[in-house]
């Protein structure tokens, strides 16, 4: 098989996958967010604000908000991925000018996490296909190496600003609606980049390690790495310590549970910690993963 003809079948799947964001944005502005003047957070809840403030077309003024990050993009990421995310804006504006999404419901408990709900689902369509429907990610960035806060820090600063704005200008129960609909969405973006393929990072202290390292490669078809420590350092004989092996393996968060079943099994007295991480590829894990 060419190299060609092994990327051909990822390529379309990411052309479906970013469609599918496209389309689930655009039912979430048209169907729920711009009908009831609901907002979002980053660039969206910038061009949704604007729209409200100035009546502009809701198309014109996201393609138009984006414009900056973009350009912003093919310097702090790549110009592939800022040629991707502009398709894909203008993309969207399209789809929100010819599509003809029917509005959904007016309750405003139901817009406000509905429309997170698509939102968060089109976005995180959009970025498992390799380009952005919001460039607010692409300004953290850049601002991250200008500053001393974390992304994550300069995202919710921005954010708020958005929604004060929108407590002044259109009240604050459509405000605090809109927040609902930015962690709702925020949550859904989460889920769609993560599913339930999210990753576990799992490390076993236990006196018993060679029972539970066969068990877990032979029963879980799990690859392990093995650490060797010492155990022991009480404070009543803090002099008094053996070695150990510190096995360390990484499994979805769907076997976790019968992971830590099968140890407690073999070993009661067992220390077992974990952690998430965001991103696993290589060895056993994705033939496992499929299994599932």
């Amino acid at each position: 098989m060419t190299k060609a003809e092994h990327s051909l079948p990822e390529i379309i799947k990411d052309v479906v996958t970013v469609i599918a964001g496209i389309l689930f944005c655009g039912f979430a502005l048209r169907g729920f967010l711009v009908p009831n003047k609901f907002f979002d957070g980053g660039v969206t809840g910038i061009s949704l604000l604007i729209h409200e403030l100035y009546h502009i077309n809701i198309a014109f003024v996201i393609i138009a908000a984006n414009i900056p990050f973009v350009i912003l993009g093919a310097y702090q990421v790549n110009r592939v991925f800022a040629l991707k995310t502009f398709v894909c804006v203008i993309a969207l504006g399209i789809c929100l000018l010819y599509v003809p999404y029917p509005i959904i419901t007016s309750d405003k408990l139901l817009v406000s996490i509905f429309g997170g709900v698509f939102m968060g689902l089109g976005v995180g369509l959009s970025i498992r296909g390799g380009c952005a429907l919001d460039g607010i990610e692409i300004l953290a960035l850049y601002t991250l190496k200008r500053s001393s806060f974390t992304i994550s820090e300069i995202i919710l600063g921005i954010n708020i600003i958005i929604f004060l704005i929108a407590a002044f200008e259109l009240g604050l129960p459509t405000a605090l609606y809109s927040i609902l609909t930015y962690y709702t969405a925020s949550r859904t973006i989460s889920f769609v980049i993560d599913g339930l393929e999210e990753y576990t990072a799992v490390n076993i202290i236990s006196g018993k390690s060679e029972i539970i390292k066969e068990k877990l490669v032979m029963e879980l078809g799990r690859g392990i790495t093995v650490y060797k420590g010492e155990r022991g350092f009480l404070k009543e004989s803090f002099d008094v310590s053996q070695p150990v092996d510190i096995i360390f393996t990484v499994i979805t968060r769907l076997e976790v549970r019968r992971l830590k079943n099968l140890v407690h099994n073999i070993d009661p007295k067992a220390f077992v910690f974990t952690n998430s991480i965001k991103e696993a590829a290589g060895g056993v894990l994705k033939k496992r993963v499929r299994e599932h």
